[in-house]
């Protein structure tokens, strides 16, 4: 065995510069001072008790940490990535659970993101028919009003054309309610497409920068269980590790890494639940202030009509029609033909009015 024979091994620092330095230790108020000393059993086998201050010489690693992401980190990384979208019988027929963050809220947060994009999504389409539906309505009652007028300034008889031009000016008047009413809806687009495609994208992205930090932090708990693993297994074997002998630098670059690595974690993990409870809050009262918004702009918009049409309560209408009116001529004679027509010259009119509005 090695242990049989005398080695000199010089102490193997990997390039990494120390600073010398000492700390005092004092008493505590229970009267005592613990010391925990690292760097493998078999270096410190005995317990010291003492009774008065204790002033402890070190060596402070100046160490950096892409020094310790080597391809071994960014392995585990990869396994671990695998690992987080794999179901826990699987990954444990597999062996690949080990330090392991299972049941991590944040990535189900991930999922729910989803699904509410999802549902925002919907409601931004319905919007966007309810509004092109709306037009339309508007632009068939401007439609009847012109009709109405023109009947009224053709119609002879004074009570019938006054009723006629006071039921054009209704539809006119309903046309109006209902592009204001457009006006109304139309910012929940602008509100709705913030929270689509602003909040919910930067909140997603924040999250995955937090599985790459999580999933970095883990790979370096898993590589220092498994240097404490050998430390374990050289001992018993009585053969001491190499890089224990020569100072064990490249565990203590490992424990470095590792802390900075948690201290990034912690610091993303708060970010993260901190932007979702805000997008959360905002969800909530988007939504309820959205709703708001188009209730009382729909009961508005019935309210006026209502009370227009009231006013316009001009039925039965007096009219006297000449034999004439009712006789249609050959030439008057309307084909599918003008028809599909006049449905193509409406539907051109109809989409530029849409831009415009």
């Amino acid at each position: 065995m090695l242990s049989e024979y005398e080695y000199d091994f010089d102490e193997d620092k990997l390039g990494i510069p120390t600073v010398p330095g000492s700390v005092t230790l004092k008493k505590d108020s229970q009267n005592v001072i613990g010391i925990s000393i690292g760097g493998g059993a078999q270096h410190c086998p005995c317990l010291y008790i003492v009774q008065g201050e204790v002033t402890i010489h070190y060596n402070k690693l100046q160490a950096d940490p892409k020094q310790g992401k080597s391809l071994d980190i960014v392995l585990k990384k990869v396994k671990h990535r695998l690992v987080e979208n794999m179901s826990s019988g699987t990954a444990d027929a597999l062996g690949l659970s080990r330090a392991i963050l299972c049941n991590d809220g944040l990535v189900k947060k991930l999922e729910e993101l989803e699904k509410t994009s999802e549902f925002y999504k919907g409601m931004m389409e319905h919007t966007k028919r309810l509004l092109r539906t709306f037009f339309e309505l508007s632009q068939t009652h401007r439609a009847f009003g012109d009709v109405f007028a023109v009947i009224g300034v053709r119609e002879p008889q004074p009570a019938a054309s006054e009723a006629f031009v006071m039921f054009a000016d209704a539809h006119r008047s309903i046309e109006k309610f209902g592009i204001t009413l457009l006006k109304t809806i139309k910012p929940m687009l602008n509100d709705l497409n913030t929270y689509l495609n602003k909040a919910i994208p930067d909140t997603k992205l924040t999250i995955r920068k937090y599985l790459d930090v999580k999933f970095e932090y883990l790979s370096y708990c898993l590589k220092v269980k498994e240097m404490d693993d050998e430390e374990y297994s050289s001992i018993a074997l009585g053969e001491p590790l190499y890089r224990v002998s020569t100072g064990n630098y490249e565990y203590r670059l490992i424990l470095r890494c590792r802390q900075e690595a948690r201290s990034r974690f912690a610091k993303m993990r708060k970010d993260v639940l901190e932007k979702i409870e805000l997008l959360d809050q905002k969800h909530v009262q988007d939504i309820v202030l959205q709703l708001q918004r188009f209730v009382s702009a729909m009961s508005k918009y019935n309210d006026q009509c209502y009370e227009v049409l009231k006013e316009a309560d001009i039925f039965p209408i007096e009219v006297d029609l000449a034999h004439t009116t009712l006789a249609y001529s050959q030439s008057d004679a309307f084909t599918d033909e003008d028809e599909e027509l006049d449905k193509n010259r409406g539907t051109v009119k109809e989409e530029k009015l849409i831009d415009d509005a």
